[in-house]
């Protein structure tokens, strides 16, 4: 089960295209996305749906890929943690934001950084089902003013945010 809650979510990303794709509008260095993002808030997902305090954790490889570890902690047992290690690249150098996702051969998913603050202490990503969305920061915490900047670049692409998730940070 350690694997499980990230593994699922990447198996379905590339079902059921909406009619509206989102926008890719971020300029992405890979050195400078490296590092480890805080989840602010999510669409509900299976996957997540029994953890908070979650976090990312990317590192660039030699061969130009990026390992990602995923970590999060159970709710009824915040001393549990839940991990999923996995490896994203970009398939088109062209389009450096539109990333793949695997967490285990041969099923991967897409990652889409739909929008990134221009100082990497933030960012926008979801893929082109609308289904999944997160947003990301460097910090904790995010600022109402940003938070909402961000939902507001999620509905304008399509997105139902309705029952967004904000993701507690509670964890030590």
């Amino acid at each position: 089960m350690k694997r499980s809650f990230f593994i699922i979510a990447f198996m379905i990303f590339n079902s059921c295209y909406s009619q509206k794709v989102p926008s890719v509008e971020a300029i992405v260095d890979l050195n400078r996305y490296t590092g480890t993002w805080y989840e602010i808030a999510r669409l509900p997902n299976s996957f997540e749906r029994k953890l908070k305090c979650i976090s990312a954790n990317y590192t660039l490889r030699d061969d130009g890929k990026i390992t990602v570890l995923n970590k999060g902690h159970l709710i009824t047992d915040p001393q549990k943690i839940n991990t999923a290690r996995g490896i994203a690249w970009v398939p088109d150098k062209n389009s450096p934001a539109k990333l793949k996702v695997r967490f285990f051969w041969p099923f991967s998913g897409n990652y889409w950084i739909m929008y990134l603050d221009k100082d990497y202490r933030y960012v926008l990503v979801g893929d082109p089902s609308l289904k999944y969305l997160w947003i990301l920061s460097r910090a904790k915490k995010m600022d109402e003013a940003t938070y909402l900047m961000l939902l507001q670049k999620a509905i304008d692409n399509g997105y139902d945010i309705s029952s967004i998730i904000k993701v507690d940070h509670d964890c030590n």
